[in-house]
């Protein structure tokens, strides 16, 4: 598991390998990850956006925004914590993901981004 703390925001990343697939005459690999936003500050937050950067190693950077996390924009109180999980379809059996959560203290109403740690993709037999 990876794990990052960011004002107060702790992100951990659990990632597995879910098989492959052909689609349009390719072969995909799917990948699933699980993420625990954990309020370790003393503010109720929000989640309002997302950023991510997929590295595939067969093709370009892809870059994603969206709103909230799977529909959502949770609001996280102290020492409470959202987990939700999602997954990725890659060209190759190798990649990695990261980026930040754009976040907003529900006190102050000041923003700011919480950095979501690299964390990196591998098929169990893409691996020495």
């Amino acid at each position: 598991m990876i794990t990052q703390v960011t004002k107060g925001i702790k992100i951990s990343v659990q990632t597995t390998f879910e098989g492959t697939f052909f689609k349009n005459y390719k072969m995909h690999y799917a990948f699933g990850y699980t993420i625990t936003i954990e309020n370790q500050s003393r503010e109720t937050v929000q989640l309002i956006s997302r950023h991510w950067d997929i590295f595939d190693s067969l093709k370009e950077l892809e870059t994603v925004d969206g709103e909230g996390v799977i529909g959502k924009k949770p609001v996280i109180r102290p020492g409470k914590s959202h987990t939700y999980s999602s997954g990725c379809l890659l060209a190759s059996p190798i990649g990695a993901m990261q980026g930040y959560y754009n976040m907003v203290d529900l006190s102050s109403a000041e923003t700011f981004e919480v950095e979501i740690p690299t964390f990196k993709f591998s098929a169990p037999f893409a691996l020495n």
